[in-house]
């Protein structure tokens, strides 16, 4: 076998399994491997962007795209400490990176040297990472390093994918052993599990009973890409489709049977759909609390009155909010390809049936189609949110991909965006990180270079990693960054209006004490970074702002004034307990 340093061994791993991209940032604990990484600079490429947590955020949003893993590198210390959130985000959302950490060397290990931390154990980073990552290896000489690379790669990308940390001590990556790269053998979207013969029978007969069906898919659904599939059952049957945030796109928004978000501020036809029905077939998600109403029976589901069929590759999310009447551990592609099979043996499961159910949910979204439909033709400044999001849905390309940030910006997105492709609006939904959506278009971008990619953020989001137009300019990726400016943390600041009786306090932007809204000048920002920058404050210079940065293929951030005082309708509900939930502003919670 060929003598070789630890560095060389993890960027030919790498290489090998075709991986383009390690985002990180320089560090004396990493430098070892910088020098592997600038050897192979023609078949792996080093971008380094300026914050850490935004490296993780772009790989992340790299997978979301792509569904190919990409790496991360940092050094010790603070430097992979700041990863913390960008793996949570990962984890939670069931994303895959390579988290390349490094530490201390072995030899100083437990004596206290720069950035060891060694209160409870020696080079401890991988006990910090441990609860945000999928799983954390810690390879401590050369010859450890084959196992751990092809463990930590397939364990990264089979079943629930999720982020995995490799925590290199830098000795490692200059120290040399004989030792061979480990073959591939990861098996991402070809270990399918199915669903066995008895609980497709049971489907079968679930879905024979029942008069009021619902389908509720997931990222679950998007991970194992299935929008086809879900998308003929749901043609074949005419049973609506609900979707959570990271399943969008899986069925197109406009079909006539996607009803979009379900829960606070989801859809109406959503929640009534889901609320009323009598049978749900949900399909790769764990029904979280903004996506049940705070689990309050009524609101958006009515469990255990209404019967559920909890499909999901993970057996840990069977009935953890719910029990189900029937749990199926399987993959959502393959498990849709076998009911579709067994239900062409089955044609008195039809879309006939179900006509009635189907023609109440059709008035139910011609309702809310004539409630919310005049607000978005509403030309007021500062913008109205539905204007901003109308306009946006009209000017930007049927393939866009959105990268959403966490604000109050999300929830008009999640109860308006209809999402046409799967894979294309990306969401920070399970732990909703600010900076995701911020960084993660850089990703996107990347991982979809000929197509265009949009950032929504908050004004407080963008804030927080301005940085990114410093990268996006060195790279010279055509992102734009749409900045939803309410001179707040408007999200924050509802609840204060909602649940405390307007008592705001840390949640508006102002200058000094003389009561004034402030901000940055946010277009300014960038054009001094070097990208285009415009500020839209009037409803008719929306469209043209974003067609001419469309068209200009540069970096470009349009700072857009939105009136604050304008709340997303709820339609579902959502608790902070101990404080009582609050009833829908449209629709009623029913009960069977």
């Amino acid at each position: 076998m060929p003598r070789m340093k630890g560095s060389a061994l993890i960027a030919d791993y790498l290489i090998q399994e075709k991986v383009p991209y390690v985002f990180g940032i320089c560090g004396h604990g990493n430098v070892g491997m910088l020098d592997a990484l600038y050897e192979r600079r023609d078949q792996i490429r080093l971008i380094s962007p300026r914050h850490e947590q935004c490296a993780g955020h772009m790989a992340d949003a790299y997978f979301r795209v792509k569904h190919k893993p990409v790496a991360t590198l940092t050094s010790t210390g603070p430097g992979s400490a700041n990863m913390v959130m960008s793996l949570a985000t990962a984890l939670s959302d069931s994303s895959a990176f390579l988290a390349i950490t490094s530490n201390v060397p072995t030899s100083q290990h437990n004596r206290g040297p720069f950035q060891e931390l060694y209160k409870h154990n020696q080079a401890d980073l991988a006990q910090v990472l441990r609860p945000v990552v999928k799983r954390a290896f810690q390879p401590s000489r050369v010859d450890m390093l084959p196992l751990a690379l092809r463990q930590a790669m397939d364990t990264m990308v089979t079943g629930r994918p999720g982020p995995v940390n490799l925590d290199i001590p830098y000795n490692v990556y200059q120290e040399e052993d004989e030792v061979e790269i480990p073959p591939s053998s990861h098996v991402h979207l070809t270990h399918r599990p199915g669903a066995s013969r008895e609980d497709l029978k049971a489907t079968l007969m679930l879905l024979a009973d029942a008069r009021r069906p619902v389908v509720f898919i997931g990222h679950g659904a998007t991970l194992s890409e299935a929008g086809a599939e879900i998308t003929a059952l749901a043609d074949l049957l005419g049973i609506p489709v609900i979707t959570s945030p990271n399943g969008m796109g899986c069925i197109p928004g406009s079909h006539p049977l996607a009803l979009g978000f379900i829960g606070r501020n989801g859809s109406y036809p959503a929640n009534e759909a889901g609320r009323r029905s009598d049978l749900v077939l949900t399909l790769g998600t764990r029904f979280d609390d903004r996506s049940a109403s705070s689990w309050q029976p009524g609101y958006s589901w009515n469990f255990p009155t209404t019967r559920l069929i909890h499909v999901d590759i993970d057996p840990q999310e069977l009935g953890r909010n719910y029990a189900p009447d029937l749990g199926v551990i399987a993959d959502i592609k393959v498990f849709t390809q076998q009911l579709l099979q067994e239900l062409e043996a089955h044609p008195d499961i039809s879309a006939k049936r179900f006509a009635p159910w189907r023609e109440q949910v059709r008035g139910w979204q011609q309702e809310w189609e004539r409630f919310v439909q005049p607000h978005f033709e509403d030309h007021t400044s500062p913008l109205r949110p539905e204007f901003v999001v109308g306009t946006l849905q009209k000017m930007l390309p049927h393939d866009v991909i959105l990268s959403l940030d966490s604000g109050v910006h999300h929830n008009w997105f999640m109860q308006f965006w209809r999402a046409n492709r799967p894979q294309s609006m990306l969401n920070s939904w399970g732990y909703s990180s600010m900076g995701f959506g911020v960084c993660g278009v850089l990703g996107a971008q990347l991982a979809a270079p000929d197509r265009a990619c949009v950032a929504v953020v908050g004004d407080g989001g963008f804030t927080m990693a301005p940085y990114v137009l410093c990268t996006a300019v060195e790279l010279d990726l055509p992102v734009v960054w749409i900045v939803w400016n309410n001179f707040a943390w408007g999200a924050i600041r509802d609840i204060q209006y909602g649940m405390f009786d307007g008592r705001e306090i840390g949640t508006a932007f102002y200058k000094g004490h003389s009561g004034e809204r402030y901000n940055p000048d946010f277009a300014a920002w960038a054009r001094a970074c070097g990208a285009d920058g415009v500020t839209v404050k009037r409803p008719q210079d929306l469209a043209a702002a974003v067609q001419q940065a469309l068209k200009n293929r540069r970096p470009c951030l349009i700072d857009v004034h939105v009136d604050a005082e304008i709340r997303p309708p709820a339609t579902g509900t959502w608790q902070l307990p101990p404080i009582p939930f609050k009833e829908p502003v449209y629709g009623k919670p029913w009960r069977a």
